[in-house]
């Protein structure tokens, strides 16, 4: 048992340390609301909201902080904690920041063989970087490791969703802050703490704003929403970094939810392609699947007669996407073919039907 003293100064560490993290939030700007552009005499307009502009380039970086700062107010990190998570995303990334501006030791454990260029964002922020197969071995290795080192498996998929609080520093608050009550936000589901977020934050505002989320192929979250099933699974990885799992998360909300809207991976592909080509901004597949049901909620509001609004997320940008989502080899050697969901992405800002290509058999 730690003396008084000790206790003390675990304490003022804490204290130091969320201090910083606040002031690390309070310095940022609020990331911009982008157009995309539809036709005006639709009068429906759809918004971008760019979680590529914070430092690290994604939407994962507000959630780092909230982890952080939640592990660290539990008392599960105090000074010299290695903190050790399991992720092969923009995660990694954005915690491997969060852990620089505290002085703690990081290692991100990725899925899949050795990749030096997946590694480098993480290894250029101090971080570290274990590399596993199985993908689903991820968990069990980030486990260990936090065990071997008297470390923090951070864990975000079994505690984002408590950390991420939606009167705070989260994407909730400063968005229906910019937007005034737009008729739907459109959101991906990784951890699912994001969704919730937003879905608590208009329930407790009383707004009318309806939340949809969309799911990825491979991934067990629209068919558990869809079914009920609280411990659905697929077993398959997500083609789309970011969003979708093999299985229902504790972060994962259902009953916040309005609508779930499935995408086809080449759809998210191409989504992504559309965003590049209206904000300059190399995004990654999750931005794509996002604007891919955004333009299904417009479809349906335009086709209605409906005036208003939808505002859909960019969750993350930057140079490496350009060899993957924006790669026709890369699309190809994953079996996915984007050209007629460009295509079909075309048509309909042409003022044709939205009229997406039939789902693979």
């Amino acid at each position: 048992m730690p003396g008084m003293a000790d206790l003390d100064d675990i304490r003022a560490w804490a204290a130091r340390s969320i201090r910083i993290l606040a002031d690390d939030a309070a310095r940022a700007e609020p990331t911009p609301l982008l157009p995309f552009p539809l036709p005006g005499d639709w009068g429906v307009s759809l918004l971008l909201k760019d979680e590529s502009a914070h430092p690290t380039r994604t939407l994962k970086h507000r959630a780092a902080r909230a982890l952080f700062r939640h592990a660290i107010a539990c008392g599960r990190i105090v000074e010299g904690t290695p903190v050790v998570e399991a992720t092969g995303g923009g995660a990694a990334v954005a915690q491997a920041y969060t852990a620089r501006l505290l002085g703690l030791p990081y290692t991100a454990v990725m899925p899949g063989e050795p990749d030096g260029r997946r590694a480098a964002p993480v290894r250029d922020l101090g971080g570290d970087v274990r590399f596993v197969t199985p993908p689903l071995a991820i968990y069990d290795e980030a486990r260990r490791l936090a065990a071997d080192s008297g470390g923090c498996f951070l864990d975000q998929f079994g505690w984002a969703e408590r950390a991420l609080d939606h009167r705070g520093d989260d994407l909730a608050g400063e968005l229906f802050a910019q937007a005034s009550r737009p008729d739907w936000v459109v959101a991906g589901a990784g951890t699912g703490a994001t969704a919730a977020s937003l879905g608590r934050h208009v329930r407790e505002h009383g707004l009318s704003t309806r939340l949809a989320v969309v799911d990825p192929e491979n991934s067990a979250y629209f068919p558990g929403w869809a079914s009920g099933a609280a411990d659905y699974a697929t077993g398959m990885p997500s083609r789309i970094e970011g969003i979708g799992r093999p299985r229902m998360e504790p972060g994962f909300l259902p009953s916040l939810i309005d609508l779930m809207i499935r995408v086809p991976d080449a759809g998210s592909v191409a989504a992504a392609r559309a965003v590049r080509a209206a904000t300059g901004l190399p995004v990654g597949g999750s931005t794509g699947t996002c604007l891919w049901g955004a333009l299904h909620l417009v479809s349906r509001m335009r086709d209605a007669g409906a005036r208003g609004g939808v505002v859909a997320i960019i969750g993350d940008a930057g140079d490496r996407h350009l060899a993957t989502y924006h790669d026709d080899g890369w699309a190809a050697r994953k079996g996915l073919d984007p050209a007629p969901h460009a295509a079909a992405i075309d048509r309909f800002l042409h003022g044709a039907p939205w009229e997406p290509p039939a789902p693979r058999r």
